[in-house]
């Protein structure tokens, strides 16, 4: 350490000049930051490239033969000049000729600029600028000469922090931009901009205010872009973006369109790079290259030393190769845009054609009917994810459809890229597939054709003169759409599909018949010793009936398993049916609503095994603050009551505890099935135990006569009468003032058929049907008890106690 530092420490506090000391014997780089906000000199750079000359913030590659003008800008005060090397490199195993390296001095005149020709197998183009004071050039070739290898490798992967740098850049300024316009739309346009320059979203920044939420995306560069292996330290790569972020799968090292190679990593590497050329006369640094309106601006991490070792920054200019157009995707190949001013064009694959201006002279190329092209211009936009038309398309003889294709320039190489498939909005003419025909009863799904399917703004759906209503839609293909069209609970009839297209144009509107779906039957099943029978088909709501030889059916309970009918026909003399015997064929009838009919030949299949009902009893749940209703039978539960029952197979038939019983209604209304362990166990191999509840098993359908079944496998055995389940009333209170006159309260006193002194028919007085009083009034037997007969089971009766009983 320098003596005059050690005696100006100890005039210092301890900690002061301990962290002097510790500073000084650090190496310069070491201390670097990573944040490159110190500002250098700028240099204006340009390319000409034939005929043509363009601004180095247009220029993504170099090629051999390319002129190359360098000029140092600095102040018109600039007390200190610098001296401008700039080089060719062959690769990492080829030391460049001495000649490949030139000189400029900003403070002589003539001498401060000049242009250079690429030449012929140069890779890599790089620029050393070096403060006058820093002595000759010579000093600084001879380095790099010496060291290629790690010179190239430095030049290709500061290159690339270049490009990095450029897409954090078009990130905060977007970001800014949005916040000085509308606070409220930070959130979703910051979620826009990290999916197409690939920055990582801070998600908490999302839960801030909306005034605060601009500082906090922006406020800590070190960890917006995306992570790669050069820094560990950064958060994870953003998961889930368009297409796998397959612009990665692009990436050169030598600036490829869209790597991602963390900038401040790549700069860490730097500082392990650069440290092969430092000595005590120079000290290599980074610098960053901000191009903007033909200046480039050199941004330093690392203040400037003008004394020795000498600083000298190491700037990276585009590599000597082929072009390399970037590799434009479309985000949604599949669906047709709507070609009006200000569209966008969802595209993806080169966050750079945001960052840069490497992509010029854009345009989208539209083809004609007659095969001639016309070409509007456009421009990305990072904040809508693809390239903006910025004008209406020609007039002219466009169909519906119009294909078009993205073109333009990267640097000076002509480029294609996505094609589209375009929506003219003054198309908005639309029809249907001939034939085409609505089905009442069910959704319907319609494909309705025409060229202007991605104008779509909104589909309807009108019933005669009725207001249009909104239906579900989707495109299909880029000439069509698809309507759901919910006909559930519509009649038959004409409707009209509504399509309303672009601003401005007339709503097109498609009328179609809905039909009645005509009933069908897939297939007729009727075993020996039932019955009923069991049909299955389509639409069997029509089913008026059914004749099978000399019995008539009537239509019982109609159920929908896997998307198709399944209706149960009940035998108007069911001991008659029970006695046709299996293997007889027969011809069935069905009538259909509308006085259709349909034959269906049937092979009687054999009797099924029946179960044998042992023993049920039930239990009633007690209800606070009701008064209780208690069952006169002993076969008659309330619906809510827990039942259990024990079963034999026929002929003692063993059980192995593997089977389900079914629980249904006599009418195949409602049905439930108790699974093994779950309602269902063995008392031993051959009695079964079922216990249930009603309400809970069949759902609030739950009345009426009930019966069970075994089902083993793809089999099950006969019915079996189990039980009659009836709905009860909510009775609160039942008074009698005097006995001849009663009140019963409560809800739902319309279950209750007739109330009276006794189960004789002139003791009771009838409930009038729809009736709605909170009250009954009637009369009371002798011992306080009043009788109620159920509408679930006219056969069923029911008692309540009066208070004074």
């Amino acid at each position: 350490m320098p003596k005059s530092v050690l005696r100006r420490a100890r005039s210092l506090p301890l900690v002061l000049a301990v962290s002097m000391a510790a500073l000084c014997a650090t190496s310069p780089t070491l201390g670097a930051s990573s944040s490159f906000d110190l500002v250098g000199p700028n240099v204006v750079v340009t390319v000409k490239h034939g005929d043509i000359t363009l601004p180095l913030e247009s220029v993504p590659n170099l090629v051999e033969g390319d002129v190359v003008s360098i000029k140092l800008d600095l102040p018109a005060n600039q007390t200190e000049g610098f001296r401008i090397v700039a080089g060719f490199l062959r690769g990492a195993i080829d030391r460049p000729s001495k000649d490949w390296f030139h000189e400029a001095r900003s403070w002589k005149g003539k001498g401060a600029d000049f242009s250079l020709t690429v030449p012929k197998g140069a890779q890599q183009m790089a620029l050393l600028v070096i403060p006058e004071s820093g002595g000759g050039a010579n000093a600084v070739i001879s380095t790099v000469r010496k060291r290629p290898g790690a010179f190239v490798r430095a030049v290709q992967e500061l290159n690339q922090a270049t490009l990095d740098r450029a897409r954090l850049d078009a990130f905060l300024r977007e970001t800014l931009k949005v916040e000085r316009e509308n606070p409220e739309a930070v959130s979703a346009a910051s979620q826009n901009l990290t999916r197409s320059l690939s920055i990582k979203l801070k998600a908490e920044c999302l839960q801030q205010p909306a005034e605060l939420q601009a500082a906090c995306l922006t406020g800590d560069r070190e960890t917006l872009l995306l992570a790669d292996t050069h820094s560990s330290q950064l958060a994870s790569t953003l998961a889930g973006a368009p297409t796998d972020l397959a612009f990665q799968l692009s990436a050169t090292p030598a600036g490829g369109y869209g790597s991602y190679s963390s900038y401040i990593g790549v700069v860490r590497d730097m500082f392990r790079l650069l440290g092969a050329f430092q000595s005590t006369q120079l000290q290599f640094i980074p610098a960053l290259s901000q191009i903007s309106n033909g200046r480039t601006t050199l941004l330093l991490n690392t203040p400037l030393s003008f004394s020795k070792p000498t600083s000298v920054m190491v700037v990276a200019m585009p590599a000597v190769e082929a072009a390399k157009p970037p590799p434009l995707r479309a985000s949604t190949p599949d669906i047709a845009l709507c070609a009006s001013p200000g569209m966008t064009l969802p595209v993806e694959g080169a966050p750079l054609i945001y960052a840069t201006q490497y992509a010029r002279e854009m345009a989208l190329r539209l083809k004609r009917p007659d095969g001639t092209l016309v070409d509007v211009p456009i421009h990305a936009d990072a904040r809508r994810g693809g390239y903006v038309l910025d004008k209406a398309i020609p007039e002219g003889p466009f169909g519906g459809a119009i294909p078009a294709q993205i073109h333009g320039l990267w640097g000076f190489t002509p480029f294609e890229g996505p094609s589209f498939a375009l929506s003219n909005p003054q198309q908005n003419n639309w029809k249907t597939a001939d034939g085409t025909s609505l089905v009442v009863g069910r959704a319907n799904d319609v494909q309705v054709l025409g060229g202007g399917a991605g104008c779509v703004t909104q589909v309807s759906l009108r019933r005669g003169d009725g207001a249009a209503k909104p239906v579900t839609w989707k495109q299909a293909g880029t000439r069509g759409i698809v309507a759901t069209l919910p006909l559930d609970k519509m009649a038959p009839g004409p409707v009209s599909i509504v399509i309303e297209g672009a601003s401005g144009t007339t709503p097109a509107v498609v009328t179609l018949a809905a039909l009645q779906e005509a009933g069908s039957v897939d297939d007729l099943i009727f075993h020996a010793g039932d019955s009923e029978a069991i049909l299955t088909g389509a639409r069997l709501d029509q089913v008026k009936g059914m004749t099978l030889g000399q019995l008539s059916f009537h239509p019982g309970g109609l159920t929908r398993v896997d998307n198709q009918d399944r209706l149960t026909l009940l035998a108007d003399d069911p001991t008659k049916a029970q006695t046709i015997g299996a293997g007889t064929s027969l011809s069935a009838e069905v009538a259909f609503s509308g006085g259709r009919k349909k034959t269906v030949p049937v092979t009687i299949a054999g009797r099924r095994t029946g179960a044998t009902l042992v023993h049920i009893a039930g239990q009633v749940p007690t209800h606070e603050g009701m008064v209780p209703v208690v069952m006169r039978s002993d076969d008659v539960f309330a619906q809510d009551a827990r039942i259990s029952f024990a079963f034999h197979k026929d002929a003692m038939e063993t059980l192995d505890g593997q089977e389900s019983i079914e629980i249904a209604t006599a009418d195949g209304r409602a049905s439930g099935i108790i699974k093994a362990g779950k309602g269902y166990d063995l008392q031993d191999a051959s009695t079964g135990i079922v216990a249930f509840s009603p309400i809970e098993a069949l759902g609030a359908l739950a009345y009426g006569p009930v019966r069970f079944r075994v089902i083993e496998g793809d089999g099950a055995s006969n019915w079996t009468s189990l039980a009659t389940i009836v709905r009860l009333p909510d009775v609160r209170s039942v008074s009698c003032p005097a006995r001849d006159k009663c009140q019963i309260a409560g809800d739902r006193l319309f279950l209750v058929k007739a109330a009276g002194a006794s189960e004789q028919p002139d003791a009771m007085q009838q409930i009038p049907d729809g009736f709605v009083a909170p009250k009954i009034t009637t009369t009371a037997s002798r011992d306080g008890r009043i009788f109620l007969q159920l509408r679930d089971a006219p056969q069923a009766f029911a008692t309540v106690a009066t208070s004074s009983r």
